[in-house]
Order: structure tokens, then C-alpha cells, then sequence
């Protein structure tokens, strides 16, 4: 079973919903959070996750607070990361010792609204259709390799019956998109 490390700033929703999941592919061992305020936090106290809470301004730069994040990392052994509204670019550092590993989940059809607010520029853009796309990480901001989207028709023009929608489907998806992806890299390191 791999061991799997979700990147959180703030509610946690999608970490929790991946920590809940019961599934003999990978197993959620550490929280890692920019926000010691977040919500993912408590929920890592909850469901008895380890987390490590940084604060990027106690750096010198962000390869500092990455290479901190890294022994982290490697002390539990993490084999792969989930990134669940984490709202930081992964550089270099990470990216280079995590290469390919590194997964996150944007609620839009990518590359349409990548970033922020990605739901309200969808409402106000009055889109008939939105998503979730789960893709690899690189350097950009949500320009990854995509590996999987699902479609919803936008029938409310308030963000924040639509977010719940969207939360729904992330909620499902994510945590079956991992698996088949760390499965395969199972398989792909057994052959």
C-alpha cells in the first residue's frame, strides 16, 4: 500500500474525503498545510493523520520551506502527494523529488478558469457547462498533463449552490482517480 501525503490551506473537504476512503491502493499518512487556521487541520486531528504546519513567511524562499517539507515528506515515507485546495505553486524542489507524483483537483473544465475563483468566473462568465479536472502538477498555475474531467450543466447562477455540486463530484472522483493512478505506478514499478 502507498502512502499518501494531501496538501491543504483550508477547509479540507477533499482531504477528508480521500482520508475516509477505504481501498487497498494507498493510505492518507500526513496532512501537509500552510494555514494554521485551516479547517483540514482539525480533520486531520479527527481521523488521527499526522499533519506538519508551516508558515512560508518563516523562510528565506520557497525552496527553504520545500526542502522543509520534503524531510517531512521522507520521514513518513510518503510515496505520493494529493493536493486538495492547497493554494500554492509547487516548484522546482518539490516537483523534482516527487516527479510525476504529484496530483491536484481544480473545480473547472482546465484549462478554462485556472486559479482562483474558479466557480464565480464560471457564473459570471454564465457558462452552460463546468467540471472537475484532476491533473499532474508542474510548475504553472493548473497547466498540468490533465488526467481525468467530468462535465456538470450549470442550471443555478449562484456559486454557491454550484460549488456544492462541484464539491459532490470532487468528492467522488478524486479519491477513484487516485487509486487507478498509484495502482498503475504500482504495476509500472513491479514490471
Amino acid at each position: 500500500m502507498k502512502k499518501l501525503a494531501v496538501f491543504a490551506s483550508g477547509n479540507g473537504s477533499n482531504f477528508e474525503a480521500i482520508a475516509k476512503f477505504k481501498n487497498r491502493v494507498y493510505q492518507v499518512e500526513l496532512l501537509i498545510c500552510d494555514n494554521k487556521g485551516a479547517l483540514a487541520i482539525k480533520r486531520a486531528i479527527k481521523h488521527k493523520i499526522p499533519y506538519f504546519v508551516f508558515n512560508p513567511s518563516d523562510y528565506d524562499c520557497k525552496d527553504s520551506f520545500e526542502q522543509a517539507i520534503i524531510k517531512v515528506l521522507q520521514a513518513y515515507n510518503i510515496d505520493f502527494i494529493a493536493l486538495a485546495g492547497y493554494m500554492r505553486l509547487i516548484g522546482k524542489t518539490l516537483l523534482e523529488a516527487y516527479k510525476m507524483r504529484i496530483v491536484n483537483i481544480h473545480p473547472s473544465l482546465l484549462p478554462a478558469f485556472p486559479g482562483l475563483n474558479a466557480i464565480e468566473k464560471a457564473v459570471n462568465y454564465n457558462v452552460k457547462v463546468t467540471g472537475v479536472t484532476i491533473h499532474y502538477v508542474d510548475q504553472g498555475m493548473d497547466t498540468g498533463r490533465i488526467i481525468a474531467q467530468r462535465s456538470i450543466k450549470v442550471k443555478h447562477k449562484s456559486a454557491q449552490i454550484l460549488e456544492k455540486t462541484i464539491h459532490k463530484i470532487e468528492h467522488r472522483l478524486y479519491k477513484r482517480v487516485l487509486s487507478k493512478i498509484i495502482r498503475r505506478l504500482e504495476d509500472e514499478s513491479i514490471n
